[in-house]
């Protein structure tokens, strides 16, 4: 049987990269979708040599953009995370990274009109629901990639793009504090359970036996350190009404150690099963209210109280990322207003991205 071509655009976005696609062109049943995607990445083999991913979790992602219906946004994007080693895909989560190349790609694929020398798209996510709003300059109404903005992580500079992330709390759980606590003991190790844009377990390095400044390739190493979060985030899983978490890649896990190189704090990130090489947009924005909000893990590590919006600097692995959050502290809690970020993205490739006939033939 001959092989099914569907078009696709292949973009980094932030420090991710993976295929863009019109949701229109894939299945639309879950399981054949997951089959062809599995097929694009190559998911089963370490280094997806049958497919276009890239041997690592950044690198087996999955955006499927569609015109949305929504009253606010222009474009709905549905993200999917692959596994690299199985052939598993995950609907669950976002991606923040992947969704800073929405705006240029909807643009690219005539979802959005650009307008003028910048042009706004407001996109839905539709694992989570958030609605974010990205600026992406657009000089004689083309997606300009060359710019000076620098992104940790990422070679070069290219054009900037803006992210602001609305109504972001309770992303997938219940609410910010998805157990009802801000900070708990589970399995002797003392966490925070949040959830803002992406759900987290997050505690304190040194309560893992590690300094938090290990390198990725370091932190992947430890197989113990693993274990320990692993029995954690099973358990706060359940805790957080995510149901058995086993298979999923959500709630992420993140580490706090104290900032050594100006920065607020230094972070270490796990997608979960492996150390992020820089650092998630969605975990970021998480990682940055655990640090701001009283009565968290976080608490005590920056220098000095902000005032809001509070413009933070996240040291992670390669670098920094800086994150705003607009917030405010109601009789004592917490509650984030919106989350922003500066982020790049570059167009690497398009075409035709082909699956075998057996695995799906388009009627």
């Amino acid at each position: 049987m001959i092989q099914t071509s569907i078009p696709f655009l292949f973009m980094r976005g932030g420090s991710s990269r993976g295929p863009y696609m019109r949701r229109s062109d894939l299945p639309e049943d879950l399981e054949a979708l997951s089959k062809v995607l599995v097929s694009i990445i190559g998911a089963g083999h370490p280094y997806n040599i049958d497919g276009i991913g890239g041997g690592t979790a950044v690198a087996t992602k999955v955006a499927m953009l569609s015109k949305s219906d929504d009253d606010w946004a222009d474009v709905d994007y549905f993200f999917a995370q692959v596994s690299v080693e199985e052939k598993l895909v995950d609907y669950k989560p976002s991606c923040g990274n992947i969704l800073v190349g929405v705006g240029p790609a909807a643009i690219e694929m005539g979802l959005v009109e650009p307008v003028g020398n910048v042009t706004e798209v407001r996109v839905r996510a539709v694992n989570t629901g958030t609605l974010v709003s990205e600026i992406v300059e657009t000089p004689g109404g083309k997606v300009r990639y060359d710019g000076e903005a620098a992104i940790d992580g990422v070679p070069g500079t290219a054009a900037p793009i803006q992210l602001q992330f609305m109504e972001v709390e309770g992303s997938i759980t219940s609410g910010i504090f998805p157990t009802g606590k801000s900070k708990e003991d589970i399995d002797g190790f003392e966490v925070s359970c949040m959830d803002v844009a992406m759900p987290m377990v997050i505690g304190r390095a040194a309560d893992f036996g590690v300094t938090g400044y290990e390198s990725a390739a370091d932190l992947d190493a430890n197989k113990a350190l693993f274990e320990k979060m692993e029995a954690v985030r099973l358990i706060a899983g359940e805790r957080m009404g995510l149901g058995d978490v086993t298979k999923s890649v959500t709630p992420k896990f993140g580490l706090l150690a104290s900032a050594r190189d100006g920065g607020s704090a230094c972070i270490r990130y796990f997608m979960p099963w492996n150390c992020h090489p820089t650092l998630a947009v969605t975990g970021s924005q998480c990682l940055a209210s655990c640090l701001l909000a009283p009565g968290t893990v976080g608490e005590g590590f920056l220098a000095k109280p902000h005032a809001s919006p509070a413009r933070l600097q996240l040291e992670h692995p390669m670098g920094k990322m800086e994150v705003v959050i607009d917030y405010e502290l109601p009789n004592g809690g917490f509650h984030v207003k919106s989350a922003g970020l500066l982020r790049t993205a570059r167009k690497l490739a398009a075409g035709e991205v082909f699956v075998p006939g057996e695995i799906w033939h388009r009627n």
